[in-house]
């Protein structure tokens, strides 16, 4: 399905929050999962914002305008709740927040779309979360989907609108979840630390910054062993959507774990990231809905775990 995987598609469903002011990087590295502090401009961030349980009950990918003005990319269906809560931490911080998905238009690229706009801003393919600013734009590397090359194009409504063929929408989506890495949206907030989504292996989580609202159940997460769950990549034949509930027939009515991203697969059936205990995926057998459900066809994500630090 790689040759499917090739052109632009307007990605509506996401919306950015925008941090501005003097103080508005040191703000975002107290509540973040990641360093923004040390953020530079030719780079990206994926990060969390945790409950105080270390739930993840947002992601995103931030990257800088210039040194006072950062923007959020995260879902639009938990935008107005994120933005709620991040603004109940401002208190005399030197910056505003804003909603500004109105003001920016966001596109995914795919393929040899992200390939000529790698070009143009002179980023190597390879260097996930890399950005380049060129004209009023931010061309961002994602992670690839079956090491097919992808990008967000983040710039102002109006702007030049990038270059290549058509992407359905829906593969887009099928290409985030083949890439491994789960999106927080409504029906998982709350449901993991980040590393059941394996964000600290894919630069989602800096275990050398201060402190922010989570971090010590994170941090004994990764240190102390007592992680038991993973992501992993799973397909079925039936429809599948995130916050679907997931059985081993052996545990009665106990879930084993959730699918946290589901998207429609090219050739049939349905693709997405499962966040399962790590015996579940070592046992197999995993069921959808309830132990007598459809099972599932389970596979390693497509990067690297990272072991202990």
């Amino acid at each position: 399905m790689q040759n499917q995987l090739n052109g632009v598609a307007p990605l509506t469903h996401l919306g950015l929050i925008r941090a501005q002011g003097e103080e508005a990087a040191k703000f975002l590295h107290s509540q973040f999962t990641n360093d923004f502090v040390l953020l530079g401009q030719t780079e990206a961030r994926l990060a969390g914002f945790c409950t105080a349980k270390g739930r993840l009950q947002a992601s995103f990918i931030g990257f800088k305008r210039s040194p006072t003005d950062l923007l959020l990319v995260c879902s639009r269906d938990i935008l107005a709740a994120t933005l709620k809560r991040l603004s109940m931490f401002v208190m005399r911080a030197k910056v505003k927040l804003s909603d500004a998905s109105s003001d920016f238009a966001v596109y995914g690229l795919v393929g040899s779309a992200a390939m000529d706009a790698f070009k143009k801003g002179a980023i190597q393919v390879h260097s996930t979360w890399a950005k380049a600013d060129f004209d009023d734009i931010s061309l961002i590397q994602l992670y690839p989907a079956d090491e097919v090359p992808r990008a967000l194009w983040v710039a102002p409504l109006n702007s030049v609108l990038p270059a290549g063929d058509v992407l359905p929408p829906a593969l887009w989506d099928w290409s985030e979840v083949r890439s491994g890495i789960a999106t927080v949206t409504q029906p998982i907030v709350e449901a993991f630390v980040p590393q059941m989504l394996n964000y600290e292996s894919v630069g989602g989580v800096n275990f050398k910054k201060g402190c922010y609202p989570g971090q010590e159940v994170v941090a004994r997460s990764q240190f102390r062993g007592t992680l038991k769950r993973r992501a992993y990549l799973a397909h079925a034949e039936l429809a599948l959507t995130a916050g679907d509930e997931l059985f081993l027939p052996a545990d009665e009515g106990q879930p084993c774990g959730l699918v946290a991203q589901a998207a429609p697969a090219p050739d049939g059936g349905f693709d997405a990231i499962v966040s399962i205990q790590i015996s579940a995926f070592e046992t197999g057998g995993v069921r959808v809905g309830q132990v007598a459900g459809p099972q599932l066809a389970l596979s390693p994500v497509p990067y690297p775990l990272l072991a202990d630090i």
